[in-house]
């Protein structure tokens, strides 16, 4: 008999599912979340005053996602409008202050609005300036990641002690049914998150199992968000690529942070790109200053975080692209674009990007044999052009 085909487990990631996920600008008070938000953002949203609190209720943004390969695309299909990219949902969250976990500065509003998005951009100071103030006192970026780790831990400990009182409170009847037996597994996880979080340790640092991450997804925990570090320099540590703090902050965040991205950055700059009006004004002043802007850095990255990928679609009228979840099926995708063509999904013409750019036009890749015909169990991949075709939607 021939060997049984192993059907491999899918990944469940940790986090919420869904397409249209949302970054969080966290950070303490006067470290250059607002005013990084209008740079990234080019948008007059935020509120960058020199006194903590100046934002109180989160922001709402959505940055475009710059792609080479969509301007390819372009190029190549010379749509009559022009490309409609992909956009990544930010908001600018008010600075947290030390005790926020036990309700202090804005606390729990605050902490709300760190659950509410599914990851976080850490803004952290590396530079002096007597004219803004810190809410600490003084400059040092360790200290202010420790305060943020620990506020954000500790509240996870609240959640999940009251998680595991909900779950003992049905393993206490005893018995032995499936539910009992499965809620007795619930509870040794959850005991073992409160462990390692009282050991200074993020949940989103560790390894789980499928199964262990369905039942931490439901507990929504604030350190269960993947982070990236954006360290907020002078302009002239950044041009340099130069900073005192930088060794003690990477030392950091490879013991209570493993995995993470650092990524530095000077807010000084990025705000002063974003008010030039083309992009030949911003690669001159590039050029004058001796450094790039990281803000196209800082969106992929994020991307990359959050398993997020483009697919195409590609005409005379337009240029698209579309964001999915890594490994989604091509109906799934489909119902990005209107959830009736989820319903009544058929198939999908699929070209791959690099056969586009070889062969220069659409024609060609038909002539070549290159379009694919893929059905409802593929995954689509990253960069595909595809055209759907779907049944009319019944009423």
């Amino acid at each position: 008999m021939p060997p049984k085909k192993q059907v491999e487990e899918k990944k469940i990631l940790l986090g919420r599912p869904g397409n249209n996920l949302k970054s969080g600008i966290v950070g303490l008070a006067n470290v250059g979340k607002s005013t990084f938000f209008q740079a990234i953002t080019r948008c007059p949203l935020g509120n960058p005053a020199n006194y903590p609190f100046a934002t109180i209720e989160p922001e709402e943004a959505r940055v475009l996602v710059p792609s080479p390969k969509q301007d390819k695309l372009v190029e190549i299909y010379k749509p009559k409008s022009g490309p409609v990219p992909a956009y990544l949902t930010i908001y600018d969250i008010a600075g947290l202050t030390k005790g926020a976990s036990a309700g202090e500065g804005l606390g729990n509003a605050f902490l709300s609005h760190i659950r509410a998005v599914d990851a976080i951009y850490q803004v952290v100071r590396c530079f002096d300036d007597a004219e803004i103030i810190h809410i600490e006192g003084d400059v040092n970026p360790v200290r202010d990641l420790e305060i943020i780790h620990n506020e954000l831990r500790l509240k996870d400990i609240e959640f999940a002690e009251k998680h595991l009182e909900s779950v003992l409170k049905i393993t206490r009847k005893g018995g032995q049914s499936l539910e009992v037996k499965q809620k007795k597994e619930e509870a040794a996880l959850v005991e073992k998150i409160i462990d390692l979080l009282q050991n200074d340790q993020r949940v989103a640092n560790q390894n789980w199992t499928s199964k262990e991450v369905e039942i931490i997804n439901t507990m929504q925990l604030l350190t269960a968000k993947p982070v990236i570090y954006l360290i907020n320099l002078s302009e002239k540590d950044y041009v340099r690529k130069k900073n005192k703090y930088l060794v003690k902050i990477k030392e950091w965040v490879d013991t209570y942070s493993p995995g993470d991205v650092i990524i530095p950055f000077s807010v000084s700059l990025e705000e002063r790109l974003s008010h030039m009006e083309t992009d030949e004004e911003r690669a001159a002043e590039e050029e004058r200053v001796g450094a790039k802007s990281a803000l196209t850095k800082i969106i992929w990255t994020m991307r990359e975080k959050l398993d997020l990928i483009n697919f195409f679609t590609c005409g005379e009228q337009e240029v698209r692209a579309w964001t999915i979840r890594r490994g989604t099926k091509a109906p799934q995708a489909a119902g990005v674009i209107h959830t009736d063509f989820e319903k009544s999904f058929i198939l999908a013409n699929v070209i791959k990007y690099e056969d586009i750019v070889e062969l220069k036009d659409e024609t060609a890749v038909k002539a070549a044999g290159k379009v694919m015909t893929k059905g409802k169990d593929w995954v689509v991949e990253p960069d595909s052009i595809i055209n759907f075709r779907a049944a009319l939607a019944k009423n």
